[in-house]
Parts: C-alpha cells; sequence; structure tokens
C-alpha cells in the first residue's frame, strides 16, 4: 500500500455560515416571488391580443323577419345574451355614477386593476374558502366576461389583472365602461343594461332615474341573492349602499341622498317575455336556425352579428294560418292537433308554416304520418308514366288481397269508370287496382313520390322512407301506408302545381348583419345565375299537368270547399283508420293553386280517435278541408286568380281510355272499415329504384303482398 494512502479520511465540506443560508433563502424567494411573476407578467402581457372594442364580438339577438323586411315574427336569443348593445351616451350620468359607486368608486383614476384584490383573492384561494374572488375592478370583471372563464384561481385571476393593466393602456375609460355596461349581467335573464332596464322598470335607459340606476347597480354584485321577488330586504341595503357611495364620491349631495326613495320595481311575471317566441312562430326560427346552420354560418355568426333574417314568410298568410287553425279547433276535443304548411311552386318558398301552439315543443309539420288517400295522386303519375292515362277505366268493386277485403267508405263505387272519377271519389279499391295493374306498381309509386318531393331519407323515419322494412313497399303505399311529413306533402304537390319542377322548400330569403354585410342573398344568387338549390324538371309537364286537371274537381266534390270566387284549385283529401276499429286518426287536406300550395294535417299526439266537437268522426273533406279553404282564401285575397296550365291534347283532339285492364274480381271476404290504411310500417334502409316505364300487365291477386286493413274516404 502507498505510503500516506493508509488511513486518509475525505475532505469534509465546509459547513455554510448563518447568513450565507439567510441570503440563499432570500434569493429563492426573490426569485421565486418576483423574478418568475415578472417573467409570467411580461410573457402573459406582451402575448395577449387586445382588440379594438369596435372588434369584440357581442352576443345579441337575431330578428327574424317576414318577407315584408319590417313585421318581426321572433327573435334568436345567444345563450347567455338578450344584450341590445347601447352607446355610453344613451346612459344617464346619474346611472353611471351609482354603478361606479357599486362596483368601482376609482375607476376613472385606477391603473385597470387592483393588486390588493388580487392578493385578497389569491389568500381566500389558497385558504379554499368559496367565496374566493372578488375585489374585481369593472376592468378586470369585463376582461373575465368577455375573455375568461369564471373559473376561481389563482392563475385565472392573475390573467385576468394582466389584461386588464393592457386594455386599460389600449382603451379609454369610458370604451370600458360602455362595454361592461352592455355585457354584465343583471338578472331577470338580461344582459346589458338596456335589457335590464326592460326588465326591471319597462323602460328605455334614457329615461332611467337615479333610484333605477341605483337598483341595477345594486343587482350586479349578486343577481340571485338580491332578486327583488326574495330578497327584498338585501336589495334595499345593497341600494342604500349604493347611494351613500354616490354621496361619499362627491357625485350625490346629501340632500338629494335623503330625498331619494327607493323605486318601485315591476313584478317579475309582469316582466316584458323574452323575444324567442314561445308560440307557433317558435317552430319558424326552429327551421331557420336548421337553414342558417346548412348555409354555413357558424354558431358565433348567429349569436353575435346582430342578424336581419328575412325569410319567406307572407306575414298575412301566417296570420291567417294561425287564426283559421285556432278559430277552427276552439270548439273541438282539445287533444285534437294541427299542421299547416304553405309554399309557394314557382321557387319553394315557405309562405305560412303552423307546425302547433308550444314553439319550444312537438313541431308537428315535420311529423312524420300516414297520409291516406292523399297519396293516390303520385299512383297517378306513376301510372302515367307506363303509358296509363288519367282516363283509363277500372273495376271499382271490392278486392281481396291475401285473405283481406278491401273496400271502399260506405262500400261506394262507380263501376267500371275513369281513374279521374275514382280519384275525385277517393275509390281504394280502384287504385288498388291500379297498382297491380302497373309493373311494379309500389315501387313505382314510390318513385314517382320520391320524384314530385317526398325525401329518401326523413327525420324520426328509420332507413329509406316509402319501403316496408328495407324491403319493395307493399301495395298499401297507394292508400297512404308509409311515413310523411306535412311539409314533405305540401312540398310534392308544389312540383304537381308547377307543372312537374321541383323547388326544394326554404325559409330564408337574405340575411344581414348588424353592420350592413350581406351573408345571404337568395335573389341575388339567382340574379347572377346561381342558386342554393336548382329546380329541376322531374316529372313531364304533360303528366303533371294531367294529373292536376284530374284533381280540380275535387275541392269542391268535397263538401263544397271550393276557393272563393270561383278559383280554380286542385286537391286531395286523405284518411287513415286507427288500427282495427271504425275510428279514424290521421285527417288530410292537401291542394294547390299555380301560386300556392297548402297540406293541413287534423290528428292527435297519441293516435287517439279522431271525433268532432259534435262526436263524430273526423274525415280529410271536414275539419282539415275547413282549414285549408280559410288558409287558401286568406292567402290568396287580393292576388290575381289564375288558370292551370292544361295538358297537351293528343293527336285525336282528346284522352281516349284504352281498354281497362283486366283484373280477377275476388271472392268477398271480411276485411276493413273502408278506411286507407291500419297500422304504420316499418322502415329500414334501401335505395328507391328508378321509375320504370313499361306497358302496363295484368298481374294476378295471389302475387302481391298482404296489406291489412285498408279502404277508402268518401265526400264525407
Amino acid at each position: 500500500m502507498a505510503e500516506g494512502t493508509e488511513g486518509d479520511e475525505p475532505p469534509r465540506r465546509r459547513r455554510r455560515t448563518r447568513g450565507q443560508r439567510i441570503r440563499r433563502l432570500l434569493l429563492s424567494l426573490f426569485i421565486l416571488f418576483f423574478c418568475v411573476p415578472t417573467l409570467l407578467f411580461a410573457a402573459v402581457y406582451w402575448s395577449s391580443e387586445i382588440p379594438e372594442p369596435a372588434e369584440v364580438a357581442v352576443e345579441q339577438p337575431a330578428t327574424v323577419l317576414a318577407a315584408d323586411g319590417t313585421t318581426v315574427l321572433t327573435k334568436i336569443i345567444p345563450p347567455q345574451g338578450n344584450r341590445i348593445p347601447i352607446p355610453l351616451s344613451d346612459v344617464p350620468f346619474p346611472v353611471r355614477d351609482a354603478v361606479l359607486s357599486a362596483e368601482d368608486r376609482n375607476f376613472y383614476t385606477n391603473p385597470g386593476y387592483s393588486t390588493s384584490g388580487f392578493l385578497r383573492a389569491a389568500r381566500d384561494n389558497l385558504a379554499g374558502h368559496d367565496n374566493a374572488g372578488g375585489g374585481s375592478t369593472i376592468t378586470q370583471q369585463y376582461v373575465k366576461n368577455a375573455f375568461l372563464s369564471s373559473e376561481r384561481t389563482v392563475t385565472r385571476k392573475m390573467r385576468e389583472l394582466i389584461i386588464a393593466a393592457k386594455m386599460a393602456r389600449q382603451w379609454s375609460k369610458d370604451e370600458i365602461l360602455a362595454a361592461y355596461l352592455n355585457t354584465i349581467y343583471f338578472g331577470r335573464g338580461a344582459y346589458g343594461i338596456a335589457a335590464a332596464a326592460k326588465a326591471y322598470f319597462d323602460k328605455p335607459v334614457p329615461e332611467l332615474t337615479l333610484a333605477e340606476g341605483a337598483v341595477l347597480a345594486a343587482v350586479i354584485r349578486s343577481p340571485s341573492v338580491l332578486d327583488p321577488e326574495t330578497h327584498f330586504d338585501q336589495l334595499q341595503a345593497r341600494w342604500q349602499y349604493v347611494i351613500d357611495g354616490m354621496v361619499e364620491m362627491n357625485v350625490l349631495a346629501p340632500g338629494e341622498r335623503d330625498a331619494t326613495v327607493f323605486p318601485p320595481i315591476i313584478p317579475l311575471v309582469d316582466t316584458p317575455a323574452a323575444e324567442m317566441a314561445l308560440g307557433p312562430e317558435g317552430h319558424i326560427r326552429t327551421q331557420v336556425l336548421r337553414e342558417l346552420r346548412a348555409a354555413g354560418l357558424t354558431e358565433a355568426d348567429i349569436d353575435t352579428g346582430a342578424l336581419q333574417i328575412t325569410t319567406t314568410i307572407d306575414a298575412a298568410a301566417q296570420a291567417g294560418a294561425i287564426d283559421t287553425v285556432r278559430e277552427r279547433l276552439a270548439w273541438q276535443p282539445e287533444e285534437l292537433r294541427s299542421a299547416v304548411v304553405s309554399i309557394d311552386p314557382r321557387s319553394g318558398a315557405v309562405r305560412a308554416y303552423y307546425g302547433g301552439e308550444n314553439g319550444a315543443g312537438f313541431d308537428f309539420a315535420q311529423a312524420p304520418l300516414q297520409t291516406g288517400s292523399s297519396f293516390k295522386v303520385f299512383a297517378l303519375v306513376a301510372a302515367q308514366q307506363q303509358g296509363i292515362p288519367v282516363t283509363r277505366s277500372i273495376d271499382s268493386s271490392p278486392i281481396v288481397d291475401r285473405g283481406t277485403r278491401i273496400t271502399n267508405v260506405d262500400n261506394d263505387s262507380c263501376g267500371q269508370c275513369p281513374l279521374t272519377e275514382a280519384l275525385k271519389r277517393s275509390l281504394n279499391t280502384s287504385f288498388y287496382r291500379l297498382t297491380m295493374t302497373m309493373a311494379d306498381g309500389p315501387r313505382s309509386i314510390a318513385a314517382a313520390a320520391h320524384l314530385a318531393g317526398i325525401p329518401e331519407y326523413i327525420p324520426g323515419v328509420e332507413g329509406v322512407s316509402l319501403t316496408e322494412a328495407g324491403g319493395p313497399p307493399l301495395n298499401g303505399i297507394v292508400l297512404g301506408q308509409y311515413l310523411v311529413r306535412p311539409i314533405d306533402m305540401a312540398s310534392a304537390y308544389a312540383t304537381l302545381a308547377a307543372s312537374g319542377v321541383y323547388h326544394s322548400p326554404y325559409f330564408v330569403q337574405r340575411v344581414t348583419t348588424g353592420d350592413g354585410r350581406v351573408l345571404l342573398d337568395r335573389d341575388a344568387e339567382a340574379r347572377v345565375g346561381k342558386r342554393l338549390s336548382e329546380p329541376e324538371q322531374r316529372i313531364t309537364a304533360a303528366i303533371a299537368d294531367a294529373t292536376t286537371q284530374a284533381m280540380m274537381p275535387i275541392a269542391n266534390y268535397s263538401n263544397g270547399h271550393g276557393l272563393a270566387g270561383g278559383r280554380p284549385s286542385a286537391a286531395k283529401t286523405g284518411t287513415t283508420q286507427l288500427g282495427e276499429s271504425k275510428d279514424t286518426k290521421d285527417a288530410w287536406m292537401i291542394g294547390y293553386t299555380p301560386s300556392l300550395s297548402t297540406a293541413v294535417w287534423v290528428g292527435t299526439e297519441q293516435s287517439q280517435p279522431l271525433r268532432s266537437g259534435r262526436g263524430g268522426s273526423i274525415y280529410g273533406s271536414g275539419l282539415p278541408a275547413d282549414i285549408w279553404k280559410q288558409v287558401m282564401d286568406t292567402a290568396l285575397a287580393g292576388t290575381p286568380v289564375e288558370p292551370f296550365a292544361a295538358p297537351p291534347l293528343p293527336s285525336g283532339g282528346g284522352w281516349t281510355a284504352p281498354a281497362p285492364v283486366p283484373v280477377p274480381a275476388p271472392a268477398p271476404a271480411p276485411g276493413n272499415n273502408g278506411f286507407d290504411i291500419l297500422d304504420p310500417p316499418t322502415n329500414a334502409p334501401r335505395n328507391p329504384p328508378p321509375v320504370i316505364i313499361i306497358p302496363p300487365a295484368p298481374q294476378a291477386p295471389e302475387q302481391l303482398e298482404w296489406f291489412p286493413g285498408i279502404g277508402g274516404e268518401g265526400p264525407r
């Protein structure tokens, strides 16, 4: 072992003196509590982008207007705001002073933040106090509401302080106060001082008195706790604090304070209703929102743009539809519901829309429903597409399909008569035989209906519409077995009114922002040859116009429901059967002129028997036809009487009925009660086939699908 190594001890560290330890501790604390916060402050300060006052998007209502551009139908209220921004000049000085007294008495002299408030908030947060926070200046409160979340953390409070400091250097104090007053929550669902003045005193801001302004200033701190309906004493105490503070600020003389009395506040039940319509127009609001989103507008566009949305709704037609339904249902059983949709056939514009009284509830105009005999018109279209003219004569005697006897209401019959007569009398047996006569009749009818405007996919209907559990439709399709919405029926009939040209139905015509920017304009799109949805010639004009001619006698035939002044119309009724009973459950009247197509449905929410106020069954030619005629007469009053386009005549100068297609007459068997359809079918995905245009061929009954309980509707 080398000399000098054995037994050597490692060198000892020199122990720091007490002074060195203290200096190291102080340095660590300096870095932790000064350098790090300073660096963070600088980083947040320089990285924070403060927009100009005019660039801050404030949530405010969008106004939904009728087609005239002036009639207000409803408002779209953002999630946090019925705000109506106003300039600071509209706020009386005593009201401004009251707000400063309540929330920030040094507002015009402080740097935008309160260091003591921040330290107090930090202490309370670290201690876990439930009321952590407070001490914020008006600038900090605005920053928190406009740019940050409401979470109670030191980090959020620090960001609030830093952004407030930067904002105070970039914005004037008046700009900050104006933004604050237009965004702060005052209780009673009121965001911004304009909404608050209405909610508490039902008056505009410029008319607020000192005492009223002090009330609004008082509730800012805690609107729920200081609600005048439940905590009146606490509100009065806070109001007195605000008034006393104004004396301390030297903006109110002691004598004026003593003469100021607590003002009367309107009861909550008398508060002006929120402008988001809960009546029938609420359903229009829902459709407008759906359309705006489909057109690419974002939620921010809708909530902050102060949009002026001009719809296609005709104010007179809309009022007429609502008034008519209310008048006609006033003396009917309370369970009855109705839907009305009117569409302009030349454009697809929805002119009137009624889906029920509760605009925040279920919309019956969007409800998938069985349509009954009103679906027969699509069989007439399909027949012509296969070369069968509307004058073809078909047997109307009862028919049995796989054990089910199909009849007409009251066993009505026209013997061997043209399809036009069978359509007028709504003879189920004739149209059921027509379906059996056509090549792939059920699917050809479905295809014709899709061409007219019945969507392939309907919300609330599983899979492709007009199918039977994903397979081909059954023969009962001709009697309205499958589910379709009232708006779809109005649209599909509008295609016939437009000589076979389909226009997608729409509600929104033009959208502009509060500052005048145009976000959507269908008229401008049309002028440059571009449309959001292009019209399509889906059915030949000859077939559509011939179908219209066949439908023209029906309104008068159905208990005298022809339009006023002899105005030409084409229409069809429909009624469906409730289960295996003798009751009805859906009743329809759908019809059109060249300028307006209207679908009317009457039914119940729970598929109850349709009974009138006198206890009788309701058919399509009854109450629905009453509503249809009144709605159409009201909407068309004062407009020119227009004739329909006549279908082109064959070379012989008129329609020549071909020989009827023979169909074996079935033996009588127990069956239905003469209505259109029984139970709703199931639906599953399947693409509808193309229209089949081939010569008609007979088809034996035993080759058909089974369909339970079908019948027809007479001129009730």
